[in-house]
């Protein structure tokens, strides 16, 4: 099959799945042809069929805001017109679904048949394809997808809410090679001493990740614990934790590393992982987490509740609950036996979301978008 893979470039949830899924399907002898405006951060392009088309938008002094969209379309078009796609995957509706829906109309009046799958990762929905700028376009373009999928049952529960959808979405849930052994090349005792343990918090620190709460937890936990935190990620709350780092005189005990490529080789010398999220359609960085062995403490929002197990891979209170979050988060670092057990049980959870179990259902998804024309 030759793919075409429409996605985000960045280190979000959607942009990660989507470069390692183009990775596994190129793996198998298909071609994998990801088209974004920039390169995607996990993609390794010296890999066998693995193709990268960038997206430029021209600069025009007319264009207070460059028609990105409409470069998009046009790319999409010549890859598929060139390399002869036979399908046309995009990971995250806007506006990649409504792009390929006007390139498949192009395409159409050319005698060119190009199957659209459209994946639903989260805010695309929850966030910003709900408010009413954008709402109808979204609406429009998913239902114009000839095959829809989400991440989650939760997040497919609220699009049908959200939109007037007219298809069924089909759940696929976020993967994780956990055939990769993790050999970490970070030491330990560089963030820690050997009395204290390290708790680490992954995100794009947006306001929906709750970092006040990631903060207020860690007061708690470090009260009753020696302990210290670790914050990987760059975003617009990087000012809040600077602020309640000082609020709670945490200074010795916080440190942020900005991004970082290999996350799991900050994760696997970690005790416990915080993602006390508003919104979540799935919570990858909870999978990344479980299966380099870090149970975690989560809120109950969305898609977590499906990854994070409560009581066995790590626990689970409702949105805001800090108390409820450094409770049992105290409850796992003070008892050592209890902490190896769930450390055991989040790798046994993550082994339920295993490449080799979700990427044949893709591949299945693929032929048979492939058949429809």
């Amino acid at each position: 099959m030759k793919i075409g893979i429409v996605c985000y470039p960045t280190f979000g949830g959607s942009g990660i799945v989507a470069t390692q899924l183009g990775m596994e399907m190129a793996a198998l002898g298909n071609e994998a042809h990801f088209i974004s405006y920039s390169m995607p951060a996990k993609l390794d392009v010296t890999l066998p069929n693995i193709y990268f088309h960038q997206v430029c938008v021209k600069q025009y002094p007319l264009f207070e805001y460059q028609p990105f969209s409409l470069a998009l379309s046009t790319i999409i078009v010549n890859v598929a017109e060139t390399y002869g796609l036979d399908l046309l995957h995009v990971h995250y509706a806007i506006p990649h679904a409504y792009a390929a829906y006007f390139a498949k109309q192009i395409l159409h009046e050319k005698g060119i048949k190009l199957p659209v799958i459209t994946t639903l990762h989260g805010t695309d929905i929850t966030l910003v394809g709900s408010h009413p700028i954008y709402k109808s376009g979204v609406e429009f373009s998913i239902n114009k997808s000839d095959y829809i999928t989400s991440v989650s049952q939760s997040l497919k529960e609220d699009t049908y809410k959200v939109f007037d959808i007219k298809k069924d979405i089909e759940v696929i849930p976020n993967f994780i090679d956990n055939s990769v052994k993790v050999s970490s090349h970070c030491a330990r005792k560089n963030f820690v001493e050997n009395d204290e343990k390290l708790i680490i918090h992954v995100s794009n620190l947006r306001k929906v990740k709750r970092i006040n709460d990631v903060m207020s937890i860690f007061n708690l936990i470090q009260k009753e614990v020696k302990s210290k935190l670790l914050i990987v990620g760059e975003g617009p709350e990087t000012e809040t934790i600077e602020h309640l780092t000082k609020v709670y005189q945490l200074e010795d005990k916080v440190k942020t590393l900005g991004k970082i490529l290999d996350v799991h080789s900050i994760l696997s010398i970690a005790d416990l992982f915080l993602l006390p999220s508003e919104q979540e359609s799935f919570g990858l960085a909870a999978l990344e987490a479980m299966a380099c062995g870090i149970p975690v403490i989560s809120s109950n929002a969305g898609g977590i509740i499906e990854v994070n197990k409560d009581g066995y891979s790590g626990f689970v209170s409702s949105v805001g609950d800090v108390q409820s979050m450094a409770s049992n988060a105290i409850k796992l670092l003070k008892d050592e036996n209890l902490l190896s057990l769930f450390k055991e049980q989040a790798e046994q959870q993550a082994l339920l979301f295993d490449n080799s179990l979700v990427i044949p259902i893709y591949k299945d998804l693929y032929e048979r978008a492939i058949k429809i024309y």
